[in-house]
């Protein structure tokens, strides 16, 4: 029986993405086939380069067409990607692709050490991050990625100001920490901290982005608000502790993007210090705040569980030297990197079945 590119698609469209629940065929994943002699080729499009299942896929595919074709046929595969998005036209920001919130009922549950490592952990497979600090009276990002004391550049453009965001670790960042002195306290009444915040998102040049995340204050306040007015957001990740208070803080933080008028999707929740494990003893996890708070919150509203972040030393000391953890071999890189591949798909699924995303319309 001869190759023929027909044929091809026939058993590519066997081949289902594990999440999207659908043939890649269909999908329209499968790309650029090429036949010479006994050899095919072809592109598979994945929606994220952070998807965990790239070999499964990649290995299903080969299973297909040698079912097909039989086993002497040479496969060649070139795995790829191409972040999709949901959003709709809304002119800010319209090369970025999909908003994430990261947020909490409260503070001092490390939202932004998980913000800061999950940005470096997405940019790390390839994709194209921005990370905004929304956290206007307690900025931490500049200590987070060693870039205390530096200053954006400005340009002009059309007789207006735009900023160029520091980038570290390949990642773009804005924070209100790099416009004002360091031991400076910033005392703003609500709508000032929204203005800046807007500042933030309509006035820098973020460029083409697969992900921009916003690290947003602790509670429900003004800033999460304006967030959800100003532009489409894809979804929120909660992120909380084990202990009981920051459960009911965090189904507090839930439950205001549940709200019928701002309907924001949770793209899952993420339980950080879930536990203790000491350098020397990796295999060793010591419950110091309780067990598995995180994981009964997600089952109990029925959203995604990211997964848990465990309390290490080496997560303490990357902060302060700004050195993310995820950088460092061990139980936290494999943490922040699960975390990323998590959320990466979250994202994809939200995009496939989710209604588009929009800026929301919330009456006072």
């Amino acid at each position: 029986m001869s190759i023929n590119k027909e044929r091809v698609f026939k058993a590519l469209s066997t081949v289902d993405d594990p999440d999207l629940k659908k043939d890649l065929v269909t999908l329209g994943m499968v790309q650029e086939v090429e036949i010479q002699d006994n050899k095919i080729s072809f592109k598979v499009v994945l929606t994220t380069p952070a998807c965990p299942l790239k070999e499964l896929i990649k290995n299903n595919c080969i299973e297909a067409i040698e079912q097909e074709f039989g086993t002497e046929v040479k496969t060649d595969i070139f795995m790829t990607s191409n972040v999709t998005t949901a959003r709709d036209n809304a002119p800010l920001i319209p090369q970025v692709k999909n908003i994430i919130a990261i947020a909490s009922g409260k503070g001092g549950v490390g939202k932004s050490t998980c913000s800061s490592n999950l940005a470096v952990a997405l940019a790390q497979t390839g994709a194209k991050v921005g990370l905004i600090d929304a956290d206007i009276s307690g900025p931490s990002l500049p200590t987070m990625f060693n870039v205390e004391g530096e200053q954006p550049a400005v340009k002009q453009e059309n007789g207006k100001n735009i900023i160029i965001p520091i980038e570290q670790y390949g990642v773009k960042l804005m924070s209100i920490g790099f416009l004002t002195p360091a031991d400076s306290a910033v005392v703003w009444r609500g709508p000032m901290a929204s203005s800046a915040l807007r500042q933030f998102i309509a006035d820098v040049e973020w460029g083409e982005l697969d992900y921009l995340l916003i690290d947003l204050p602790p509670g429900t306040s003004d800033i999460h608000l304006t967030m959800v007015q100003t532009i489409p957001v894809t979804g929120a990740v909660i992120v909380t502790t084990p202990q009981k208070v920051a459960i009911a803080d965090a189904t507090k933080g839930l439950t205001m993007f549940q709200q019928p008028q701002i309907k924001v999707p949770i793209l899952g929740v993420v339980e950080n210090m879930a536990y203790f494990t000491p350098e020397e003893l990796p295999d060793n996890k010591y419950y110091l705040f309780g067990k598995e708070g995180g994981q009964k919150l997600s089952a109990k509203f029925d959203v995604p569980f990211l997964g848990e972040i465990p309390i290490v030393q080496s997560i303490r000391e990357s902060g302060d030297s700004g050195y993310p953890a995820v950088f460092k071999e061990g139980v936290t890189q494999v943490a922040f990197q699960a975390l990323a591949e998590n959320l990466a798909r979250q994202v994809a699924i939200r995009n496939a079945e989710g209604s588009k995303t929009e800026i929301v319309q919330v009456k006072a």
